[in-house]
């Protein structure tokens, strides 16, 4: 099982809002499990409370806005995605300003105070949206295009390009969230040196600095205009390198500017609320698009909520218990062995399967002309499953009987018979105590549930 994750104290970074150059200072603190990412605003009276959702976002212009609860936080996105890189799921985001500080207009710093404060595993299991089906997004004005594909890992892929001699081309990508630390949280926000002019003209960015951001000169310069660059940022001198970078920074990668897109891709995308299983494929993305395609990732996720959907099963993967393994542990024998094998085992859910074949020796007696499993052995193969469970806390599970003491809620939706498949899917209903475990569960054909069931069951020592 992998759990949920938040911080083991509390971590403070400071700088500059990028817009409105006030001093912000921004901590990071820990949070309770199913708790996600939530911004405070410690500068407004009662304190306001803004969930990172992408229904909350209000602008996307230069930076991802949220704004809740009569509070707002600019420039959301690079913090969001240090915290989805370092693979937290819980974390309070106290701000004292308007806007996240924009830092050197990369993850690393919060990265690194992320880092510095710890990392703490919470008891509770972290629930993954896994994709199943391709989902596309386009914004042709823009020539963006989005497109997420069923992955086993949280996969990014990215495509920029600007028509400008300097950049080119570019693409970037990394294969699991897990190198987002060091492939991308160190990559800066980019602008083009014309953009910059016009920026600074209209005071739009009162906090921006020749450090927090690369500089990509792709038209002819003077250079009576770089001194006066030189002047406006206070810089001894400015001058364009020979790939047309201002010498305001080293480049950390040759694409730089597109690993950027793509940390921005991790932050806006965080606004999901959830861990992403999927491959995702962007050309030309940016803010707008990303939470355009965050929000039709949530319509996906409330869809299948609504239809309760079938949780995913490997069923091709290497079983867990084989069913050597499960008579080590269950005293049941032919013919009321009746589970195949174990597929997933954590210490709070269990899910076991048993193939249903014409050869089972009830459907002897048991609508011989209509063979349908008995839902008594439905209930008592679920037991058995979950008897798995309770088990596997104790060293010897050989030397203990399992007994049921309580079945209740229990509805047949669909027969089962010769030929399907059971998935049969119990979760805890509260901790194991004294070997007596309470467990809600269902069982599935295929994407159908056909049955669900409250049980109680207990292990008792053989004497």
């Amino acid at each position: 099982m992998i759990r949920q994750t938040t911080i083991k104290t509390a971590v403070t970074v400071s700088g500059v809002g990028l817009h409105t150059g006030a001093k912000v200072n921004l901590t990071f603190r820990p949070a309770a499990e199913n708790h996600g990412y939530k911004f405070c605003r410690t500068d407004i009276a009662g304190q306001p409370v803004i969930d990172a959702d992408a229904d909350n976002v209000t602008d996307t212009s230069r930076g991802t806005t949220l704004e809740q609860n009569g509070a707002k936080v600019s420039t959301t996105e690079h913090a969001l995605a240090a915290l989805v890189g370092c693979e937290i799921d819980n974390v309070l985001i106290e701000v004292d300003g308007p806007e996240v500080p924009i830092m050197d207009g990369s993850s690393k710093p919060f990265v690194d105070a992320l880092l510095k404060a710890g990392i703490e595993t919470q008891s509770a299991e972290r629930i993954y949206y896994e994709l199943k089906e391709n989902l596309t997004f386009e914004e042709p004005a823009r020539k963006v295009e989005m497109l997420a594909v069923p992955s086993e890992d949280y996969r990014i892929t990215v495509m920029v390009d600007y028509n400008s001699p300097v950049l080119g081309t570019q693409h970037a990508q990394i294969h699991k969230i897990s190198e987002f630390k060091e492939e991308v949280a160190p990559c800066r926000t980019f602008c083009f040196l014309h953009e910059l002019e016009m920026l600074v003209k209209h005071n739009l960015i009162k906090g921006g600095d020749l450090d927090n951001a690369i500089v990509v000169v792709d038209r002819p310069v003077s250079q009576q205009k770089l001194d006066e660059l030189a002047a406006l940022f206070n810089k001894p001198q400015v001058e364009v390198k020979e790939k047309g970078i201002l010498n305001n920074v080293q480049l950390h990668f040759q694409n730089e500017p597109a690993r950027h897109k793509l940390l921005d891709i991790v932050g806006d995308l965080a606004l999901v609320g959830m861990p992403v299983k999927a491959h995702i494929l962007a050309a030309r993305p940016g803010h707008a698009a990303n939470v355009a395609f965050a929000k039709k990732i949530k319509e996906l996720i409330k869809r299948d909520k609504g239809k309760g959907s079938t949780p995913s099963f490997n069923l091709n993967a290497p079983p867990l218990f084989d069913i050597n393994r499960i008579a080590s542990y269950l005293p049941h024998r032919y013919p009321f062995l009746l589970v195949d094998k174990i597929i997933h085992l954590t210490e709070t859910r269990v899910t076991g399967v048993k193939n249903v074949t014409m050869n089972e020796w009830f459907f002897q007696g048991h609508f011989p002309g209509n063979p349908v499993m008995p839902g008594v052995l439905m209930i008592e193969a679920m037991a058995q499953t979950g008897g798995i469970l309770v088990l596997n806390t104790v060293p010897d599970p050989e030397n203990y009987w399992t007994y049921f003491l309580k079945v209740d809620q229990t509805r047949f939706k669909q027969k089962v018979g010769p030929g399907d498949t059971l998935v049969f899917d119990l979760e805890l209903a509260a901790p194991i105590r004294r070997g007596i475990c309470h467990m809600v569960g269902k069982a599935y054909v295929g994407d159908k549930v056909v049955m669900e069931s409250e049980m109680m069951a207990q292990i008792v020592k053989k004497s």
